[in-house]
């Protein structure tokens, strides 16, 4: 992966001039902290370095007054007497004779960051920012925030890189219920289908408003900064081509910036209903769980629908472990695995820009592990219970239900969503927190402590030298590979194959006997930490997989979560001892034949997939939390190959990179190089136009929530989620 770190020491340069203990945390040790970090574990240097330019007052307009950006130049000039009575006249703000320059800098390293990712001069990338931007308005700083730099870039890849798509929603078309309850379709002028995320949304159809249709690319805004990024919000909040997502802390509005507009059910406005979603935290203490739990399901199910083409993340870090701001107990790996999971959107295409972060260790240990993530390394296991918070589904509940009307992906026939919001509370009481504001000294020591201990964990955590193998029985010439594949030349010892081979006498035929070990030399390699992830072709598919299984078990892994699909059935005299999570996806029937032995037919569908994968697979492999994933292509799998690369991209997650992948040998080529790819950490190929789950779909997976929800916490989510929608 080409990963782009975009950065300008300049921006250091405006620090707080004045006694304001509310503005002091927002300091140049952010930038200098998190540069360091990434120099010593050599990212830096693995990166294509891009020195910040200053964006133009030109493009700073395509979201600021000219009034704001005129008022913004004039502060190089002032005393400092001036610039602090200035900052008095906007809240949580402070201006330096370098602001200016800074600030053009931040924004325009976000632009040059879109430049490099959409002229595929890098994959990916991050942009090292300050001041940071999300709550920066038209013509008002706020925040520490003075130019909108996610905003800025949203609207400059709009402007400047051209159209693959149309939304004919953006002007000129809007929606509107039909009578019936069932999907109307309309064409926009310029022929392309009106939609939401692809297929339009059932119960609404197109209506024209004015006959116009301007093109605009889809672009998903990802805040997971702790406060909410209000600025975002009014300059997109009725724009449909812009999806903002954003969680923050929110305490039933006692905390900054106490707005009602923060709540679930702000939804955007006109043609923008439906494109910002609000996900209020209403306790602190959301960690790993929670995130991971909002994630699987509210924004990914929407941004698949949705479709995006850019992913900008306003990466504030105020949201992990140890900051002051946030008190939240997210660790920094965590948010290498939601990087991992908004790489599977928009052809992998994703912008970081750094927002707040004010715990210097937590944040530059965070930044790191996006980095790693954006660089195609494998995320380290999340470390911790997977078990969400009851606030935390509260606040899931509240936005699903606010949203189910405008996705198709939130919605169920028939459904009357239920909606049950936070209760506004706009007075300060003594636990509100504004930017910047003093903390408990002693706390603040706990938390650094517990931060050492979980950074300590996460250290022991190293990443293998090789990071995806394949073997094969039979050489391939049509395959295509990363230059840094490996191909397994080797195999297991010839004793320790025969005396494996001998449990089926299929395996004992000359050439799955040479696939075996090949096999058992790869799994190896994977359970001794040499080898991150890895693909093998069998011709014996199914007891292939039950002597990886117990040669995995016995070569010291403590759980493996094993997604079988095709014809292959779980070995009947396996233990059943917790060790083993056996999903079947067989097109078959939906059971769950005990807590870790669960059956689900496989879709037709997109939506259909989809929500098997975000709605079960994924919630059932990070609760297990194994050492190993396993993933067996049988006989009559089912899968195209754009599902089983974006299934083999997805599993990545949860056992830190550890995933073999099984082959029934009669696969293509094709299929074997997708997978390759995806494992060494590019983004999967789309599945194509969202279509939605079908009514057998929705009540199999209903079904297995109802037998598995007791036993399973990241399906319990799930489960009081859906039931406002049931």
């Amino acid at each position: 992966m080409r990963t782009a770190l975009v950065y300008h020491e300049e921006m250091t340069a405006a620090r707080l001039l004045w006694d304001d203990p509310e503005c002091e945390i927002e300091r140049p040790e952010r930038l200098t902290a998190a540069v360091e970090r990434l120099q010593q574990g050599g990212l830096e240097q693995r990166c294509l370095q891009l020195a910040a330019r200053e964006a133009s007052e030109a493009e700073l307009g395509l979201v600021h007054s000219p009034e704001y950006v005129s008022l913004l130049r004039g502060t190089q000039a002032l005393s400092t007497e001036e610039l602090q009575a200035l900052s008095g006249q906007y809240d949580a703000v402070y201006f330096h004779p370098s602001t200016f320059h800074c600030a053009r800098l931040a924004a325009g390293a976000a632009l040059q960051l879109v430049d490099a990712v959409l002229t595929g001069t890098a994959h990916n990338g991050f942009a090292l920012v300050r001041p940071p931007g999300h709550h920066s308005q038209r013509a008002a700083a706020n925040g520490f925030c003075v130019f909108n730099n996610v905003a800025i870039a949203a609207r400059y890849a709009q402007k400047q890189h051209g159209v693959r798509r149309c939304v004919g929603a953006a002007v000129g078309w809007g929606l509107r219920r039909t009578e019936s309850g069932g999907v109307g379709c309309s064409e926009t002028p310029c022929g392309a289908l009106l939609c939401r995320g692809g297929l339009l949304a059932p119960r609404w159809e197109a209506q024209p408003l004015s006959g116009l249709c301007t093109p605009y690319p889809r672009i998903l805004i990802v805040d997971w900064d702790v406060h909410h990024g209000q600025g975002i919000q009014y300059i997109f909040e009725d724009d449909p081509s812009v999806l903002y997502f954003s969680w923050h802390r929110y305490e039933h509005g006692r905390f900054w910036p106490y707005l009602r507009e923060s709540d679930a059910d702000a939804v955007g406005l006109g043609p923008g209903r439906g494109f910002t979603v609000n996900l209020p935290w209403n306790q602190v203490g959301m960690g790993n769980a929670d995130y991971m739990a909002a994630f699987l399901h509210v924004l990914l199910p929407v941004a698949f629908e949705f479709d995006p083409e850019l992913v900008l993340i306003s990466a504030g870090f105020d949201s992990a472990i140890g900051d002051p701001e946030g008190q939240m107990q997210a660790t920094p790996e965590c948010f290498a695995h939601l990087t991992q999971l908004l790489q599977v959107l928009a052809g992998g295409r994703v912008c970081a820009v750094l927002e707040g972060g004010y715990h210097l260790e937590s944040l530059s240990q965070s930044v790191c592990m996006v980095v790693k993530a954006l660089l195609g390394d494998p995320a380290p296991p999340l470390l911790g219970p997977m078990v969400p918070r009851h606030s935390a589904l509260e606040s899931i509940q509240s936005v699903r239900a606010a949203q189910a009307p405008h996705w198709t992906s939130l919605w169920q026939q028939g459904s009357t969503p239920t909606l049950s919001l936070s209760t506004f509370l706009p007075e300060r009481r003594p636990s509100a927190v504004s930017p910047g504001e003093p903390k408990c000294k002693a706390a603040e020591a706990q938390t650094s402590a517990v931060l050492s201990s979980l950074l300590d964990q996460l250290h022991l955590y190293a990443t293998p030298p090789v990071r995806t193998v394949i073997a094969l029985t039979a050489p391939a010439a049509a395959l295509v590979l990363p230059p840094d594949v490996l191909h397994q030349e080797g195999s297991a010892p010839r004793e320790e194959t025969q005396a494996w081979a001998r449990l089926h006498e299929a395996l004992t035929q000359d050439t799955a006997f040479t696939a075996l070990g090949k096999v058992l030399h790869l799994l190896n390699g994977i359970l001794d930490g040499q080898v991150s992830s890895g693909i093998a072709t069998t011709p014996a598919a199914a007891p292939t997989l039950e002597v990886v299984l117990r040669q995995g078990l016995s070569h010291g892994a403590q759980r493996v979560f094993c997604v079988a699909l095709g014809q292959l059935d779980r070995p009947p005299d396996l233990a059943n001892d917790g060790r083993i999570l056996w999903l079947n996806i067989r097109g078959k029937e939906a059971a769950a034949l005990s807590t870790f032995h669960v059956s689900v037919p496989l879709s037709g569908t997109t939506g259909g997939f989809l929500s098997c994968i975000l709605a079960l697979v994924l919630p059932l492999a990070y609760g297990f939390q194994p050492d190993l994933v396993l993933v067996a292509l049988g006989p009559a799998h089912g899968l195209q190959d754009p599902q089983a690369a974006l299934l083999a991209a997805l599993l990545r997650g949860p056992a830190g990179g550890r995933v073999l992948v099984l082959v029934e040998q009669e696969c293509t080529c094709q299929l074997v190089g997708v997978l390759a790819r995806v494992l060494h950490g590019e983004p999967p190929p789309s599945l194509g136009p969202f279509s939605m789950a079908s009514p057998d779909d929705l009540q199999a997976l209903a079904h297995l929530r109802g037998q598995l929800g007791a036993q399973w916490e990241m399906l319990q989510l799930l489960l009081e989620c859906r039931e406002l929608v049931a």
